[in-house]
Order: structure tokens, then C-alpha cells, then sequence
């Protein structure tokens, strides 16, 4: 098992294009040269890309030392209280599962769902049932199935629903997204390296040390509004939160190797190079 924090960008920075280059292929060597480790492959938006295009991304990766996340599409309905739309997301955790093995991801991320029409506990026991229906309809896969901590009031996923549906299967893990969670409190949740470890924490003692040890992460700062996340901003912004040194400051206090993708807004290459080379200096 490793001994380092990755870090790297979900989907491609605006500086990759700018920079001539045209392919997802072409990523993961970008990703070495600038100093980076790790990818998550976005398919918010749907999966439109061949097996043998994510056959050619994974080997590009393996060749480049980058480790591969997939994320599957936001539309994915988990709690949805139709149930011919909360199943047919069933399609899209195959499909996405299926894409990951090509690549040679270990994890797809999930979007929790919705707890806006039913109780929060309504909500959780729906998102416990596709969750099981979607263990049972990849039950040979490695690939892990990832749950995203949500960044708006009204969505299912706080730290505790997640962990909660994790409970359920080993191959199911927490990713964790502090910038969701800051904005989910409307800020102020991450000011200091004790409320990172907290979360490291909690992880370990309710799946095990090694779901905090080796946690997937979203980072980046986000603008809330009192219903939570409003959007994604980068690390120049001076107004929102959170920050990200004293989640390095934790990570090195508490021992725990998690891999850190960056979804700042067009800068998360660069952003995620911050974060390394901040969490390097401590090492």
C-alpha cells in the first residue's frame, strides 16, 4: 500500500487545452510532467467515451504513474422516490463500473441523490436499497463504489448518510468532498487541522482504519448561499473556504495516505500541484 498522499485534478484544467493538447489520452502524461499522480475521469455529464478509449487512457496512466478514479454521471438517482428512475440508475453504476475496469480505475463516485420530496431517513433507506441492487449486479467487479458527501441541504449526503449506506458492503467507501461539506454548513465547518482530523477520525472508527487511511477526496472552495454549495471557485478566492493547509496538517498529524482530487473551477491541475507541493514541504 502506498505511503504518500496523491493528488490530481478531476477532468482537465483550462491550461491543457491552452497548452495545444486535445485528448483525455494525452492527460496522464501532462499530469507526470507537472508533478501530479492521480486523475479522476469525469463522466458527470454521461459516458460517451469507447471501452478501447478508456482502455488507452489506463495504459497511458499506468505508463505515466497516475492512479485513475471515475466519476459516474450526475443523474444518477440513488433516493429518487420514482422507482423506474431510481433503478434505471442501476445502468448507469454498471456502465460507469464497467468504463473503470477498462481504464483500470479503482473507484467510482456516486452522487448520494435527493431528500428534498421525503424524509432524511426515507431517503437514506431507498439510497441503502440501489446500493444493494448495485452490489448484486456487479458482484465479480474490484472496482469500488465510491458515495460523494453533497454540498446542498436538501441533497442526501452528509459525512454520517454516507457512512451509514457504507456500512452495508466493504466494497462500498466514502469520498469525501470538504468543500461540499464546508458549504453544506454554509462555511466555517474547516478551520483548523483539528476539524480535518476529526473527519479521519470518525471514518476509522465507523468502517476501519484503512477507509480513513487510504480515503478518496474532493477538494476544492466553494461559494455557498444559505441552501449550501452555489459553485465551484479556485484558489485565489479570499471569501470562501475551506483551506487546505490545515488539511495537510492533518493528513501528516494522523498518519493517513488518502488521495486528493481537486475540482477547483478551471484550475484544478495547478490547484492540486498547490496542495502537493504544500503537503511535500511538511513531509
Amino acid at each position: 500500500m502506498r505511503d504518500r498522499a496523491q493528488f490530481g485534478p478531476s477532468g482537465n484544467s483550462r491550461s491543457f487545452a491552452e497548452a495545444g493538447y486535445k485528448h483525455t489520452r494525452q492527460a496522464p502524461a501532462w499530469l507526470e510532467a507537472m508533478g501530479l499522480d492521480a486523475y479522476e475521469y469525469s463522466a458527470g455529464n454521461g459516458i460517451t467515451g469507447s471501452d478501447e478509449t478508456f482502455r488507452i487512457i489506463g495504459e497511458e496512466a499506468r505508463k505515466h504513474n497516475i492512479a485513475l478514479s471515475f466519476h459516474a454521471p450526475y443523474f444518477i438517482s440513488l433516493s429518487g422516490v420514482d422507482p423506474e428512475k431510481r433503478l434505471g440508475s442501476l445502468k448507469y453504476i454498471r456502465r460507469s463500473v464497467e468504463a473503470a475496469e477498462a481504464m483500470g480505475a479503482d473507484t467510482i463516485v456516486i452522487h448520494t441523490g435527493s431528500a428534498s420530496k421525503i424524509s432524511r431517513e426515507e431517503a437514506v433507506e431507498l439510497a441503502k436499497d440501489t446500493m444493494y441492487k448495485a452490489l448484486e449486479d456487479n458482484p465479480d467487479t474490484a472496482v469500488r463504489l465510491g458515495l460523494e458527501t453533497m454540498g446542498k441541504l436538501n441533497q442526501l449526503g452528509t459525512l454520517e448518510e454516507v457512512l451509514e449506506i457504507c456500512r452495508m458492503d466493504p466494497r462500498l467507501v466514502p469520498v469525501v468532498d470538504f468543500g461540499h461539506m464546508n458549504a453544506r454548513n454554509v462555511g466555517g465547518l474547516f478551520t483548523c487541522t483539528d476539524d480535518y482530523r476529526r473527519i479521519f477520525n470518525v471514518i476509522g472508527e465507523t468502517l476501519g482504519d484503512d477507509y480513513a487511511k487510504y480515503l478518496h477526496c474532493h477538494f476544492s472552495k466553494i461559494e455557498y448561499t444559505k441552501a449550501g454549495e452555489k459553485k465551484h471557485l479556485t484558489f485565489e478566492d479570499r471569501e470562501f473556504g475551506p483551506d487546505f493547509e490545515p488539511l495537510m496538517e492533518a493528513m501528516i498529524a494522523e498518519h493517513v495516505y488518502p488521495r486528493i482530487i481537486c475540482e477547483s473551477d478551471g484550475t484544478m491541475a495547478e490547484d492540486a500541484l498547490t496542495m502537493k507541493k504544500y503537503y511535500e514541504a511538511l513531509r
